[in-house]
């Protein structure tokens, strides 16, 4: 009779193990004072510096990258979709004031290659760089005959703290504060699904065109990696009492903004205060979408938003451009049914 082995059956376990000998010196650049055990523990250790902290809370946050991980699929390029799953996770728990500490990740393929998967790390390593978080830990999962040759999934989870005098939830803004939105990079990570089919289905383009009105090939323009708000926020926040921020993403700002506001304010948003990407105008014009979907899909430039008392608008936009940040006063709150006004 014929032996069948794990391997026959789809699972190299040597390549898995290749896969974590190459990861090992990228992960351990990520690497806080507080991380107390390395790679390959059956569960992270942090420890917690509560000399920092009066009161400390710690906030929590998954999320995915969704199908924005299709244009990588098409191109074979693996090493920015990371950034995209950390920004997710990390942009989320800092709408709390929180300092994100640690991240883990899931990755799941049908058959792993190392090169590839690496490539996916590198870039989730980059994230947790630019956040100040740790990688300290995740899951690696091959499953053959479960996911489509070539292709993987993808979730994050982030952990932070902040102390609980300084938790952000948005129950004192009140009517008159300003909101100062920051620019997104593109489309970020949300909407890709009508991205997907107003460019390749409808439009039948590929991957390498350049669209009339972008700089770049349509593949650059899209794998822009989500903007990781953490560093600039965390520094506005020493210095400008923050009363609610809302991360952009799936929904738009009217999806978000109003998730952190007290029942009966609204906000009045103005589009003209801000630049609109190229890449919303494509979409619009090549897809015919209604504009109403265009808002309630795609963040259209801003990527997160701050409200603050009107006394604060000049010096959070100030801190935010001597920091070489684009920021924006885009509206303000008033009374009315939740929602967002744009004029």
């Amino acid at each position: 009779m014929s032996k069948l082995t794990y391997k026959q059956a789809g699972v190299d376990i040597e390549e898995g193990e290749k896969f974590i000998r190459m990861i090992a010196p990228v992960v351990r650049k990520t690497f806080r004072p507080e991380v107390m055990a390395g790679i390959g523990s059956f569960g992270s250790l942090f420890k917690l510096d509560i000399s920092r902290h009066q009161n400390p809370v710690l906030v929590s946050g998954t999320d995915g990258v969704g199908t924005k991980l299709k244009i990588a699929f098409m191109t074979g390029v693996h090493n920015t979709v990371g950034i995209d799953l950390v920004a997710m996770c990390v942009n989320d728990i800092l709408t709390s004031g929180a300092e994100p500490l640690f991240f883990l990740d899931y990755f799941a393929t049908g058959k792993l290659k190392a090169e590839d998967s690496v490539s996916v790390v590198e870039g989730i390593a980059s994230g947790c760089q630019m956040a100040g978080a740790s990688l300290v830990g995740g899951e690696t999962a091959e499953m053959p005959g479960f996911y489509p040759d070539g292709e993987y999934d993808l979730s994050g989870f982030a952990v932070g703290v902040v102390d609980q005098d300084k938790l952000i939830d948005g129950s004192t803004a009140e009517e008159g504060d300003v909101v100062i939105g920051l620019p997104s990079s593109g489309v970020h990570s949300n909407g890709f699904s009508l991205v997907r089919k107003v460019f390749f289905d409808k439009m039948k383009m590929g991957v390498n065109d350049r669209p009339e009105g972008l700089d770049c090939t349509l593949a650059q323009e899209l794998l822009k990696p989500t903007s990781i708000y953490v560093k600039p926020v965390l520094e506005l926040l020493e210095s400008v009492p923050v009363k609610a921020m809302a991360h952009i993403t799936g929904g738009g700002i009217p999806g978000n903004l109003p998730r952190v506001l007290p029942k009966g304010l609204r906000a009045r948003v103005d589009t003209s205060k801000w630049p609109e990407l190229p890449v919303f105008g494509l979409i619009r014009k090549l897809g015919n979408v209604p504009e109403d979907d265009m808002k309630r899909t795609f963040n259209m430039g801003i990527g997160f938003t701050i409200v603050v008392k009107p006394d604060f608008v000049n010096k959070a936009l100030e801190t935010f451009r001597k920091k070489g940040y684009d920021c924006y006063n885009i509206g303000i709150i008033e009374k009315g049914d939740s929602g967002v006004i744009y004029e």
